[in-house]
């Protein structure tokens, strides 16, 4: 059996990014990230990839005339590495069904909320806004809602800051130890998703997926 690899797709710091290569080399996480695919060519985690000798891509959305188009591209290039798995960690972009379709029940992406709360931008605003007292990460495979595919895991904290960059801070940290988690149950089997339905060790996860506390 071929070892387990998968694609990280980044448009920025490529902080999460980071978390999976500092994983693999702690062999928290038995597989290689076989490629990193931005649509910036100035994002920073490229260089974190270059310095950790991984491949890296830059396929921009300005050339390309429609999302189908730009997808399509994603898609050829991402091919030919065949990945396991497609990890989104900060890439900016809305994937199009033609996307999500060729990568089907193989895509992951993290969330800044307890989802179903919060989809979208601006998350440690709003929970603050609204005086949440519990705050916290979402990690769910994709579909074509936005942050409404089924949930894998989840890790909260309490908040005791009115700060948005500390509570920002706070939950980078369980960012970076949950993200590379659900990355390693998935490439080891544990993990997988069937039928819009979520998996671990094939019990089928209630609604909110695995509570990390």
């Amino acid at each position: 059996m071929a070892a387990f690899s998968f694609a990280v797709l980044i448009s920025g710091n490529g902080s999460n990014l980071q978390a999976m290569i500092d994983a693999i080399e702690k062999e928290n996480i038995s597989g290689k990230i076989c490629c990193v695919l931005s649509d910036k060519e100035n994002a920073y985690g490229l260089k974190r990839a270059s310095r950790a000798k991984i491949p890296i891509e830059v396929v921009s959305n300005k050339d390309f005339e429609t999302r189908e188009d730009f997808d399509t591209e994603l898609v050829k290039v991402l091919s030919t590495y065949k990945p396991d798995l497609i990890v989104l960690a900060g890439f900016m972009r809305i994937l199009s069904p033609k996307f999500i379709n060729a990568f089907t029940e193989k895509i992951l992406n993290i969330h800044p909320s307890l989802l179903p709360k919060y989809p979208g931008l601006n998350t440690h605003e709003r929970v603050l806004e609204s005086s949440d007292k519990i705050h916290g990460i979402t990690v769910h495979f994709v579909d074509e809602s936005l942050d409404g595919g089924p949930i894998c895991a989840q890790s909260s904290i309490q908040i005791n800051t009115s700060s948005v960059k500390e509570l920002e801070e706070e939950i980078h940290k369980l960012e970076y130890e949950l993200y590379p988690k659900v990355v390693s149950w998935f490439g080891e089997g544990l993990l997988k998703l069937s039928n819009g339905k979520v998996y671990f060790e094939n019990s089928e996860l209630k609604i909110g997926g695995i509570d990390e506390n």
